[in-house]
């Protein structure tokens, strides 16, 4: 355990969601000190102190830190959500005060092999098929990250056995030091999070420091199809595994027709037929490739991959399959938080389509989305505040069909009102769920509540 660098040590912990919480408990069962701050006035540390588990306790700072608190600083985590640039965290930087994130933490207490896979989609689908397939060959896998599960809570019970599986985020790759996957991934890089990272070329940036500190022994799994992981792979400092939807490749994993090959040394072989799997749409065979990559650099077997792929059903919120009612297929993509998600949603679907779009506005540009209906998109139902945005851009694209709605239960309405039996609605709102849910997840989740409330004759 990488540990004794911490013990002893004053560190300053940035915000009491989930992630905050774990590194504090992950800190005080290696010795640390943790200082846990939140900016929320609204909170009290009976509040805060109420999330941590009986027996860890912790300095707790509400609103604002004192001079003496600030300090006796030695080292600042940050929680995901937190921008490093802030004039806060560069108080401290200007001190020298070293500043991690979550996962910088957790890759410093914990032990064994890890797996580092980003990209601005496909990341969920992607670490949770991995850690299927890893789990089918090793005895301790944990799958963690932005999945939901934090690092630091597993880091703690890792071995050297270990397979840690993590999905992680450009937010938590900006505060990376020593981080150090066996294999890393980068599905793609398309315009996202631009609000934080305020340009394409800090948040490439930041998504590819995923390799950084990896060797010509480790392998980074590239798509040949993303113009940035592309231009990438020209200049990485490990071996690139390939995979691409699009062309054959020399050496690599491709889609042709609906067959997945892979291609060494001069000569090619079939893996599988895509309707072999539960996995649906171009984007998923994607998932699948940058899986089948992955997995066989950390020495799987292909048959144990192919054969945990066969089995793997969607994951939640993705594309997801809700329940067909009067005829209508309802599908839940809530995930599709950016135009470039959701372009991979209504793109899955193959037949006429009512679609539920907007949100939380996070600087995207619509044109490509709009783009992809592809003549799909029988009615546009628009929510939250992108609602009039995404209207105009739909609009100069020549679609008229357009309902704006002031709720999500009306949304919903709206859509069982104009669909019609052999039709789909798709929830996938290309934007993020602020303002309206929490996450991602609840919208997802509410969506599927009112399919599922739904009589087949009202």
């Amino acid at each position: 355990m990488k540990t004794s660098v911490l013990k002893g040590k004053k560190v300053l912990v940035v915000g009491s969601g989930i992630s905050g919480i774990g590194a504090v408990e992950a800190l005080c069962h290696v010795g640390a000190e943790p200082l846990l701050y939140d900016e929320n006035e609204n909170l009290t540390t009976e509040d805060v102190q109420a999330k941590l588990k009986p027996g860890i306790s912790a300095e707790i700072a509400i609103g604002a830190l004192s001079e003496a608190q600030k300090a006796a600083v030695e080292l600042v985590v940050l929680s995901p959500g937190v921008p490093t640039d802030t004039a806060f965290v560069e108080e401290f930087r200007s001190r020298g005060v070293k500043i991690w994130g979550e996962i910088e933490l957790a890759y410093e207490i914990g032990k064994g092999s890890v797996i580092a896979i980003t990209g601005t989609n496909g990341k969920t689908t992607t670490t949770t098929l991995v850690g299927a397939i890893m789990a089918a060959v090793c005895t301790h896998v944990d799958v963690v990250g932005n999945i939901g599960n934090p690092y630091t809570v597993t880091a703690l019970s890792s071995d050297e056995e270990t397979v840690t599986v993590a999905e992680i985020s450009s937010f938590q790759l900006e505060t990376i030091e020593r981080f150090h996957p066996r294999v890393s991934a980068i599905l793609n890089i398309t315009p996202d999070h631009l609000n934080r990272h305020h340009t394409m070329e800090n948040y490439a940036a930041a998504k590819e420091a995923v390799c950084k500190n990896q060797t010509k022994s480790d392998v980074c799994v590239l798509n040949y199809e993303n113009e940035y992981t592309r231009e990438f792979g020209e200049r990485c400092p490990v071996a690139v595994a390939w995979f691409s939807s699009k062309r054959q490749l020399a050496d690599g994993f491709y889609l042709e027709g609906e067959e997945i090959f892979q291609a060494r040394g001069g000569e090619r072989e079939s893996l599988m037929n895509v309707r072999d799997m539960k996995l649906k749409g171009i984007c998923n065979a994607e998932n699948v490739m940058a899986a089948m990559a992955i997995t066989q650099a950390m020495g799987v077997p292909m048959e144990t991959i192919l054969s945990v792929i066969k089995d793997f059903a969607p994951v939640e919120h993705r594309i997801e399959f809700v329940a067909t009612k009067r005829g209508i297929d309802f599908y839940n993509d809530s995930k599709g938080t950016n135009p470039d998600a959701a372009i991979q949603g209504i793109r899955a679907m193959d037949r006429p389509t009512v679609l539920i779009g907007g949100g939380y506005d996070k600087q995207s540009e619509y044109d490509e989305w709009i783009e992809a209906f592809d003549g799909k998109v029988k009615c546009l139902v628009l929510i939250g505040q992108t609602r009039e945005k995404i209207a105009d851009c739909a609009r100069r694209h020549g679609l008229s069909d357009i309902v704006l709605a002031d709720s999500f239960e009306e949304a919903f309405a709206v859509c069982v009102k104009r669909a019609e039996p052999g039709d789909a609605v798709l929830l996938s709102p290309a934007c993020a769920s602020w303002g309206m849910f929490p996450n991602y997840e609840v919208r997802g989740e509410r969506f599927k509540e009112m399919v599922n409330r739904m009589e087949e004759n009202d």
